[in-house]
């Protein structure tokens, strides 16, 4: 549908939602696989620092601006830099069997007043690559995104160079937008930055995509997938 202002100008459709959106609180999210917490230093740092050295050459660093660390005081450093930050909200993922810490996942550069909020901050150990709670931890924090906050825009974005980061993010049902080029510089590289989204008007659909393929239903006794959330 076609909308113009008394000047015969095409303009946007008009929002009836209330703004600013909430700021994502600190809260506990709880999966069948996985469990997402605020990220507490001295709960989860040590462990999850050890998870993430756990069968890793370094090369899960290559594409992120920081690391590899070479000690859990340093991994604490920056862990204390980025929560510092205003706009950044760090969880821990943890294995809903022994309540481990397996990775680190983030709400970034998040925008009420405009209803926009970034997942960032990814990096996922040995334990959490390729299974169920990986992909239910990404959906925890959509839902939580989209139906308690009811934000408008929920963004992706990765090193262009970085082709399973770009993977992923389809796999999971964003709409890749474009990529910027030189965008910033990391580890005295030029990045570029690919882009992708997920708006709110997509998410009901995609909700029932991704609670299809978790249902425990889809996997074996070994935990493979029956059928992968591609061809869902």
């Amino acid at each position: 549908m076609i909308i113009k202002n008394e000047f015969n100008q095409i303009i946007g459709s008009e929002l009836h939602d209330l703004f600013p959106k909430e700021s994502p609180q600190k809260v506990r999210m709880n999966g069948v696989y996985c469990i997402l917490e605020p990220l507490d230093i001295a709960k989860h740092s040590t462990l999850l620092f050890d998870s993430l050295l756990m069968d890793n050459d370094g090369s899960s660093w290559t594409y992120l601006p920081y690391g590899p660390f070479t000690s859990c005081a340093e991994f604490q450093d920056w862990l204390n830099l980025t929560l510092s930050e205003s706009d950044t909200l760090l969880y821990a993922i943890l294995d809903s069997k022994n309540q481990a810490p397996i990775g680190i996942s983030g709400y970034l550069r998040i925008n009420p007043e405009h209803g926009v909020i970034e997942v960032g901050h990814l990096h996922f150990s040995k334990l959490l690559q390729k299974t169920p709670a990986a992909t239910e931890a990404m959906s925890l924090m959509m839902h939580y995104a989209f139906e308690t906050l009811n934000y408008r825009r929920y963004e992706w974005k990765c090193n262009s160079l970085n082709q399973a980061s770009k993977d992923a993010a389809l796999r999971l049902g964003f709409t890749y937008e474009g990529t910027f080029r030189q965008s910033n510089v990391y580890k005295n590289r030029n990045r570029n930055t690919s882009w992708f989204s997920i708006l709110d008007h997509e998410w009901p659909s995609l909700k029932k995509k991704l609670k299809q393929w978790l249902d425990p239903n889809n996997f074996d006794k070994q935990g493979n997938q029956k059928i992968s959330l591609r061809d869902i």
